[in-house]
C-alpha cells in the first residue's frame, strides 16, 4: 500500500521509449550536417560553422526548459497546467464509468422534464455538465445499473431487473438528447472522436452487471441493439455467467466463469459488445482472458499489486491483458485505493495505481474509470468531475510524458474499442450464427395439450410434462355469456 505522501520513483516506460533526459539531450544537441562545397566557396570560420551556430542560437533562445508542440508556441515543461490544457484540447479524456443515471433513477424516478434538475448548472454530488466542462471531459461511458436481486437464486424471474435496465437505458438516452449542445450519444469509437472534434462530450452506455440481462444471451443482443456498448460480466453478486469478487471476499468459492458465461463471451465478441471485467473474481478474469477473441476492458478497477483488494487486478492478469491488447481504467474509490485507511486516500494514491498498471501492463493499456456518482467515497483532490485536469498535472509532476497522458486519457480506450469492433466484423464475416444457449436450470412453459404443434411427438411430450388441458377462454358459460362462476371455459 502506498504511503499518504507518495515516494518519488522512476517512471515506468514503454519498451523502446526514451527517458525524458535522453529526449531533452536529443532536443538540444547540435545538428550534425555533411556540407559539400566547391573549392571556391567561402571557407571562413563563420561561414563554415554557420549551421552549428544557428542551431546553438536557436536552442539558447528556447532555453533549457522550453518545449515545442506542433503549431504552438513553446511552453515550460514544468508548467503542468498549460501542458495539461494543450493535451486535453487535442485528445479526449474519456472516463470509463459514471453512475449519474442511477442518481436520476433514485432521486427523480427518471423524470427529468419537470424542472427539478438542470444538469447545465452546478449541482451537489459529483457530476453535472458545468463541472464536466471545467474538467475538460471529452467522453463518458454512462453506467446503467440495477441492484442485484438477492432473492433471485436460480435466475428464474428476472423480469423486473431487465425492465429496470431498459428504463435506465431510456433515461440515459433522454438526458443525452436534452443537451445536444454539450452531449452526443455514440455507439462507435469513430463517433466518439467526431463528437470531441465538434466540441461535444461523447456519451456511451455500459451495463454494470450481467444479472441485468436476466441470464439471457438473447437479452445481451437486445441490449446491444438498444445502444449499450459494454456489460460488466458480474456486479456484487454471482449470476448465470460467472463468479463475482464479492462472493470470494465473503468467503465463498471462486468458481470462475460458468458454462453459460463462456457462451456469453463468445456472443459478445461476435456482436462487438465490450466485455468489462470490473467486479468479477480473479479466476473469472483468467477464464475470460483464456477464451476471449477480442480485447477486454476493466471500466473501473485498481492495481492489486498496490492495494490487495479483490476488486483490483493482479499482476499476472495485467500481463495477460497486455498480451491481449486490453485496458484497465483506474478507479477512484477510496477503499480500493487504500484498504486499511480509506479516509486518507488522495489523488496521489490514484496516481500510484495508474503508474503500477502502466509499469506492469504498459502505457498502452491504462485508462481512467472514476466511478463518480456511484461511490460516496472519493479521494482527497478528486472530489468531482472538475478535478480530472488535477490528476493529469500530478501525473506530469511524477514524470509522465504528454504522449503517455494522451494514451491514458482517451487514445487507449478508443483504440481498444476500435479493435473490438473490427474483431466483431471479422467474426461476422465468417457467417458465425448468434449463440442460442440458455441457462441450464431455466423453466419453460409447457404449452397446451391441443396446441397447434409443429413436430410429431410434441403433444405427447407436453402431456407427459403436465401441459394444461384447455386455454383460458374468459369464463364463458353455456349460454355464451361471461360468467365468473364458470372457471376458465
Amino acid at each position: 500500500m502506498a504511503d499518504t505522501k507518495p515516494a518519488e520513483s522512476a517512471l515506468p516506460r514503454s519498451e523502446g521509449q526514451q527517458s525524458s533526459s535522453q529526449q531533452g539531450a536529443a532536443a538540444t544537441a547540435p545538428e550534425q550536417s555533411l556540407v559539400i562545397r566547391s573549392q571556391n566557396q567561402n571557407s571562413g570560420f563563420l561561414f563554415k560553422f554557420r549551421y552549428h551556430l544557428f542551431a546553438a542560437g536557436f536552442a539558447f533562445l528556447l532555453g533549457p526548459f522550453a518545449f515545442l508542440w506542433p503549431g504552438q508556441t513553446p511552453v515550460d515543461p514544468t508548467n503542468y497546467a498549460e501542458r495539461t490544457r494543450r493535451v486535453l484540447k487535442t485528445t479526449p479524456l474519456i472516463d470509463g464509468h459514471n453512475d449519474l443515471p442511477w442518481q436520476l433513477r433514485i432521486e427523480l424516478h427518471n423524470r427529468i422534464y419537470d424542472g427539478r434538475v438542470d444538469l447545465t448548472k452546478r449541482l451537489l454530488g459529483h457530476t453535472d455538465i458545468q463541472r464536466m466542462r471545467t474538467g475538460m471531459v471529452g467522453g463518458q461511458f454512462w453506467s446503467v445499473y440495477v441492484d442485484c436481486d438477492t432473492n433471485q437464486q436460480h435466475f428464474e424471474d428476472p423480469s423486473w431487473i431487465v425492465r429496470d435496465t431498459l428504463e435506465q437505458i431510456d433515461v440515459t438516452r433522454r438526458f443525452i438528447d436534452e443537451h445536444p449542445q454539450h452531449l452526443q450519444y455514440c455507439d462507435t469509437a469513430a463517433c466518439a472522436r467526431k463528437a470531441f472534434q465538434s466540441g461535444r462530450i461523447s456519451s456511451m452506455i455500459g451495463i454494470e452487471g450481467g444479472h441485468q440481462v436476466g441470464g439471457s444471451i438473447a437479452s445481451i443482443r437486445q441490449m446491444f441493439n438498444l445502444g449499450a456498448r459494454y456489460i460488466t460480466l458480474t456486479h456484487n453478486c454471482d449470476n448465470s455467467f460467472g463468479t463475482s469478487a464479492s462472493t470470494v471476499a465473503a468467503g465463498g468459492p471462486d468458481g470462475g466463469l460458468f458454462k453459460l458465461g463462456y457462451e456469453a463471451i463468445k456472443e459478445m465478441n461476435r456482436l462487438g459488445m465490450i466485455v468489462d471485467l470490473s467486479h468479477v473474481s480473479h479466476q473469472t478474469m483468467r477464464d475470460v482472458l483464456s477464451v476471449a477473441r477480442a480485447p477486454v476492458v476493466y471500466s473501473h478497477s485498481g492495481a492489486y499489486g498496490v492495494t490487495p483488494h479483490l476488486r483490483n487486478v493482479p499482476d499476472d492478469v495485467l500481463r495477460t491483458v497486455k498480451r491481449s491488447g486490453g485496458i484497465v481504467m483506474a478507479i477512484f474509490v477510496n477503499r480500493f485505493l487504500r484498504m486499511k485507511d480509506p479516509d486518507q486516500a488522495t489523488i496521489h494514491d490514484v496516481v500510484d495505481h495508474i503508474l503500477h498498471i502502466a509499469e506492469v501492463c504498459g502505457w498502452e493499456c491504462v485508462g481512467i474509470g472514476s466511478d463518480f456518482s456511484g461511490t460516496p467515497y472519493v479521494p482527497i483532490g478528486l472530489e468531482d468531475v472538475s478535478k480530472f485536469p488535477d490528476l493529469i498535472q500530478v501525473l506530469m509532476e511524477r514524470g509522465v510524458t504528454d504522449e503517455q497522458v494522451r494514451l491514458l486519457a482517451g487514445d487507449n480506450i478508443l483504440r481498444v474499442w476500435s479493435e473490438i469492433e473490427q474483431r466483431a466484423r471479422e467474426i461476422q464475416a465468417t457467417g458465425e450464427k448468434p449463440v442460442e444457449e440458455e441457462y441450464e436450470g431455466r423453466q419453460w412453459h409447457k404449452g397446451l395439450k391441443d396446441s397447434p404443434w409443429m413436430l410429431r411427438g410434441s403433444r405427447e411430450k407436453a402431456i407427459e410434462a403436465g401441459a394444461a388441458d384447455k386455454p383460458y377462454m374468459f369464463n364463458v358459460d353455456g349460454s355464451g355469456k361471461h360468467n365468473p362462476a364458470v372457471e376458465n371455459v
